[in-house]
């Protein structure tokens, strides 16, 4: 059973804590709030983090009697070595009042405008957002398509992108993207253009454009009703991983989900994927077959996970089951394919400009020391990291 949840003060606060002490899509924190509550699981986690209480404190609380910790019973150790090299830099009241500098707010589960949709993500959903621009997000996303794609989009992609947007915009459908270059830029744009609101969900905070030359961009998105969005607190650093784990927020507050063009190995097949594994409706536009630029959008249709589309009426039409997510195929093996979840996160923390020493690069990723040193050796075996004099750096052989 759910643990009873304090004030809505602390609630709010507990929950933005938890933004910054973990990693976006950390199921673990987000079973171990479910089952706590946030105010009190992150209590836990301070007293937890004491000096020579970490082990008994999770015999302890694994030992309750509670059906939603029994998930955590193997997992929980490793999470809390993983957390606590950022309870140091927890500083909630201070962000939210930052935010709120920049017109903006910080939302929670049950306060109002929180978008339900991303309650389908279960303990993976986001223990809060960071949101600037209009309050009722919720009555924004009740009518809300997400058009996404390639970045290095093309010129016939661009097109439709803004095409559809503008489409939908005019039928008062909300357009949701990731407020990147290439598909999501020109769906940002069609949508102001047709005189509707749109939503940017960002892998960064939303005190900063990424990328910086769409900073008018969002603003125009800010002006004419839309809102900008973020799991990552403010001055949060955009990283693969977590434009990876953004693409799930995209495709669990829209109703349908429509990839414009993509690649073989487009980002933006995992928002598909994300879309298909929610049963949220999926479409994909078809381009030219000798396109590579449309290998992906052709992928999904070839394989019976999304519907052929090729206007806003069509989209507003998409309904119906969906095939499962297609299996991952690989044209060509890249230097860090293969590695596990902890070798990628120490990989995405490296640089190739400045070396960092280990517990600069726990509190980037968001893992334990412990789990940073031994990640390191498997990185510097497959020769994608070295050890400087100053400490370890990415080498240029990472693409």
């Amino acid at each position: 059973m759910t643990a009873a949840r304090g004030s809505g003060t602390e609630e709010m606060l507990a929950r933005a804590a938890w933004s910054r002490l973990v990693e976006p899509g950390d199921a673990v924190a987000g079973a171990l709030v479910h089952a706590l509550g946030a105010r009190e699981s992150l209590d836990w986690i301070r007293w937890a983090a004491t000096s020579g209480r970490a082990e008994s404190a999770v015999q302890t609380l694994v030992a309750r009697e509670d059906e939603a910790l029994a998930p955590l019973r193997r997992r929980l150790g490793a999470a809390l070595a993983r957390w606590e090299p950022r309870l140091a830099a927890l500083e909630p009241a201070q962000e939210i009042e930052h935010v709120h500098r920049l017109g903006g707010r910080f939302l929670h589960p049950g306060a109002p405008g929180w978008p339900t949709g991303l309650d389908d993500l279960g303990a993976a959903a986001p223990l809060g957002l960071w949101q600037r621009g209009r309050p009722e997000l919720d009555r924004l996303l009740t009518r809300s398509v997400a058009l996404v794609g390639a970045r290095a989009s093309t010129a016939y992609g661009d097109r439709v992108a803004v095409d559809l947007a503008d489409g939908l915009a005019g039928s008062g459908v909300c357009v949701v993207s990731g407020g990147a270059y290439g598909i999501d830029a020109a769906a940002h744009r069609g949508a102001l253009a047709g005189g509707g609101a749109t939503v940017a969900l960002l892998a960064g905070g939303v005190d900063r454009a990424y990328p910086a030359g769409n900073a008018p961009l969002l603003e125009r998105v800010l002006e004419q009703g839309g809102s900008v969005l973020s799991e990552v607190p403010p001055g949060g650093v955009p990283s693969r991983s977590r434009f990876l784990m953004r693409n799930r927020l995209i495709a669990a507050v829209s109703r349908a989900t429509v990839v414009v063009e993509a690649a073989w190995r487009s980002g933006a097949l995992s928002t598909a994927h994300h879309a298909a594994a929610l049963l949220r409706p999926l479409g994909a536009v078809p381009g030219p077959v000798t396109s590579v630029a449309s290998a992906g959008c052709h992928r999904l249709l070839r394989e019976g996970a999304a519907i052929c589309v090729t206007d806003a009426a069509e989209v507003l039409e998409l309904a119906g089951p969906l095939g499962t997510a297609p299996e991952e195929r690989h044209e060509q093996a890249r230097p860090h394919d293969g590695l596990d979840w902890v070798a990628d996160r120490v990989l995405d923390a490296l640089s190739l400009r400045s070396a960092a020493d280990v517990d600069t690069l726990a509190r980037r990723a968001g893992l334990s020391p412990g789990d940073v040193r031994g990640a390191l050796g498997t990185l510097e075996l497959a020769r994608l990291a070295e050890l400087r004099a100053t400490g370890w750096r990415r080498t240029r052989a990472v693409t």
